[in-house]
Formats: structure tokens, sequence, C-alpha cells
């Protein structure tokens, strides 16, 4: 009896270490006010955010699954790096280089925020053992073009997906508030601020660090 309830045990504790905390999919703006040099920042930003030693550390303590969209104007949306589960060191370390080495899409389009929303929910299906889905969404624009973000609210609550923001205010100042009204929904659901594309890659850092250390791996860590 004490036998079977050592393996049970063992079989449990096992289950939950390989168990998935977190399903994170990465959404990069690469709409026509983007310029390629803009567009290398926020690629090498991204890469450098995800091997931040405590970003990586809660990856793979948590089993994480991470994607890579790329997102411009209507019917502009693709699965550039499908769902990656992050179980080593080592995979972060490939998935942060495929990030840096991703090439570019598309170049000259709208800004379609809604569809890249409504894109990216379904690809969630595949990853429905993790515990919490987010939408890691960047942008220096509002949407406008196709659907409405704040019209995928409802459908985003109901499949318990998240949605945080990075509004990178180039030229556009007030962005923070409209992705705050318009693009972020769930609990504890935030927007970062980052005035220019040269603050992105600190800004983006730091918001890898609330997302997978502080909201997910339970971790206890003071950003820097």
């Amino acid at each position: 009896m004490m036998l079977l309830r050592s393996i049970v045990v063992g079989l449990c504790l096992t289950s939950q270490a390989h168990a998935c905390d977190l399903a994170l999919a990465l959404a990069v703006d690469v709409s026509g006010s983007v310029d390629s040099k803009e567009y290398r920042i926020q690629m090498d930003g991204l890469a450098a955010g995800l091997r931040d030693p405590i970003v990586s550390e809660a990856l793979v303590r948590g089993q994480a699954h991470l994607m890579l969209v790329q997102w411009t104007g209507s019917s502009r949306q693709q699965v550039t790096i499908p769902w990656t589960r992050i179980d080593s060191f080592a995979t972060v370390e490939h998935f942060a280089s495929q990030v840096a080495s991703d090439p570019r899409i598309w170049r000259n389009y709208s800004t379609a925020i809604g569809e890249a929303l409504e894109m990216t929910v379904a690809s969630f299906d595949d990853v429905s053992n993790c515990k919490r889905h987010l939408i890691d969404l960047s942008g220096d624009g509002v949407s406008n073009e196709g659907i409405e973000p704040a019209a995928l609210h409802r459908t985003l609550r109901e499949k318990g997906i998240t949605v945080n923001a990075i509004a990178i205010e180039e030229s556009e100042p007030d962005l923070t508030a409209y992705f705050f009204e318009n693009v972020i929904v769930g609990e504890g659901a935030f927007v970062v601020s980052a005035a220019g594309f040269a603050d992105y890659p600190d800004r983006i850092r730091k918001k890898l660090l609330r997302e997978v250390t502080q909201q997910t791996a339970g971790l206890t860590q003071d950003l820097p």
C-alpha cells in the first residue's frame, strides 16, 4: 500500500513538474509606420528580453509555450514561429535566435489590431493545457483598418485570454491611453509605454519580467 502511494505521489509530482504555466503569443507590429531599423530594434530587443536570466529561468520552470506573430493591415497577420515548448535554457536560446533572425513579411500596410487579436486567439486551441493564456501585443499606432480591437474583448474574456500591450509612442503621444481603453483585456492586464523605438528593448524586457516572473512562475522578483 505504501509503495502504491509513493508511486502515485511520484506520478503527480512529475505531472506538475511538466505542466505548462503560460502560453505566450508575442504579436509584433510590422505596419507601414515601422521602418526597417525600427523593425530590427523590436526583434533584437524582444530576443534580448527572452534571454534575460530571470525571464529565461521562469520560462523553463513554467514549461511555457511561446509563439511569434507578425501583424499589420487587414488579412495580413501570420504566425512566423509556431508554438514552442520551453523546457530548457537551450530551447530559450533557440527561440530567441529565431526571433532575432525572423524575416519581415510585410512593409507598407495599415494597422489592424483587431484582426491581429482575432487570428492569434484561434492559435490558443493548440495549447489548451496551459494554465494561463496571454497575448503580448506591441504597436506604434491606433487600429485604422478591419474589426475594432474592443469588439474582441468578449471573446477574449470567454476564452480566458489576457491581452497586455506595449505602446510605442514615437508618433502617437496618446497611444497608451488608446491601448488601455481599446486593446488590453483580462485580469491584471496592463500597458507599458515606450517613448519611442529606442526605449523598446528596455521596456519589453521589463514587461516580460512582469508577465513571466511575477504573474506566472510564482517568483517575487522586483523589477530592476
